[in-house]
């Protein structure tokens, strides 16, 4: 079954200093939580459309996971999309998008995700995934307020 994760959050910091955070891929490791040992595979570099990402993350306990993100699309300072293309979900879709507002940015979240392994996966979601989810985007919101000062 597909699914979505939608999560917005108010940056009041300048909307360049946000853009420049956000589409640098080395400032993932800081946005992910430390148990999950996320290691990004060589050094990135600067974002653009096309690039391809390598990580690997630990999505519990002696279980490790390579992942290849793909950024489909890029438009500076207000939007970009990354898709797994190798990974363990059967689709992920994340749409960033950074929305100028009262002097800072509000950034929208849109995950469309699914698992693989039909129903067995739709229990696992249910069980597992779906918490471990909001765990990952709520840390993700803590990280981004003690990055930009709000903390």
């Amino acid at each position: 079954m597909i699914q979505t994760l939608t999560q917005s959050q108010f940056i009041p910091t300048d909307p360049d200093r946000v853009w420049d955070y956000f589409s640098t891929p080395a400032n993932l490791n800081a946005l992910t939580p430390p148990e999950m040992k996320f290691q990004t595979k060589g050094n990135p570099g600067p974002m653009y459309a096309g690039q391809t990402i390598a990580y690997r993350i630990r999505v519990a306990p002696m279980i490790w996971v390579n992942w290849l993100t793909e950024i489909r699309q890029v438009d500076p300072g207000v939007m970009f999309i990354d898709e797994q293309r190798i990974g363990p979900y059967r689709l992920w879709y994340h749409e960033h998008r950074f929305e100028p507002k009262d002097g800072g940015v509000l950034m929208h979240d849109h995950v469309t995700y699914a698992l693989p392994l039909g129903p067995i996966g739709d229990l696992v979601h249910a069980l597992w995934v779906k918490r471990q989810l909001k765990h990952v985007f709520d840390f993700r919101r803590e990280a981004v307020d003690q990055v930009f000062g709000q903390k």
